[in-house]
């Protein structure tokens, strides 16, 4: 069992159809980064999923599952194509020789984004939860060191997250708890990873 697991069963249940296929986007386009052996080759099916995505907005989609699910799942909600599609940037960024970490903040921000769109809530420290959450995916890929994410941790020391975002922020949650632990690296879904996010879910607590 993953993390994943254990925070889509805090999303209400007509709602999870949509977070697989956006999360399941966000996986796939780390799974190009965590197997390419060459970053030119690695960039050029980056770049295939940035188009066929961005594509989806005219046409009907290609032979593929995870691109029929951003059809099916996320067009209604209204979160597009292009836009998913954006968070290719912050993985072609670590082929690079010196990854761009604002690149890879950024694509936490449009990832919590959209997700918060599609749970019908909104924050303020939304999007710093976000850069949170994808630091710390970015360590647990073994794609560099964990960010020690100064910062978003200090901004996000005693905010409560509204009850309506809480199935998306114990990610965020998740990730504090790394950053804290490192660098040592906890197991998914442990007994202690499953009482946080209740906790979280209980209080809205990041931090």
């Amino acid at each position: 069992m993953r993390d994943r697991d254990l925070v889509r069963l805090y999303w209400p249940v007509e709602l999870r159809p949509a977070f697989d296929a956006l999360f399941g986007i966000d996986d796939a386009l780390a799974e190009v980064v965590v197997t390419s052996t060459q970053p030119a080759l690695g960039a050029i099916r980056l770049a295939w999923w940035r188009e066929a995505l961005t594509r989806l907005d005219a046409s009907p989609p290609p032979p593929e599952p995870r691109l029929h699910a951003v059809a099916a799942e996320l067009h209604s909600r209204g979160i597009t194509g292009a836009r998913v599609a954006e968070l290719e940037d912050g993985w072609v960024t670590l082929l690079d020789e010196e990854p761009n970490l604002e690149r890879v903040a950024g694509r936490g921000t449009r990832l919590f984004a959209m997700a918060a769109q599609l749970l019908g809530g909104s924050d303020e420290l939304i999007d710093v939860a976000g850069r949170l959450y994808a630091y710390g995916t970015v360590r647990r890929r073994g794609l560099g060191p964990m960010h020690r994410s100064t910062e978003e941790l200090h901004q996000l020391v005693g905010h409560h997250f509204p009850r309506r975002l809480r199935p998306l922020t114990g990610l965020a949650r998740l990730a504090a708890r790394d950053v804290k632990q490192a660098p040592k690296l906890e197991p998914e879904a442990t007994p202690g990873r499953a009482a946080a996010l209740l906790s979280h879910r209980l209080f809205g607590i990041v931090v």
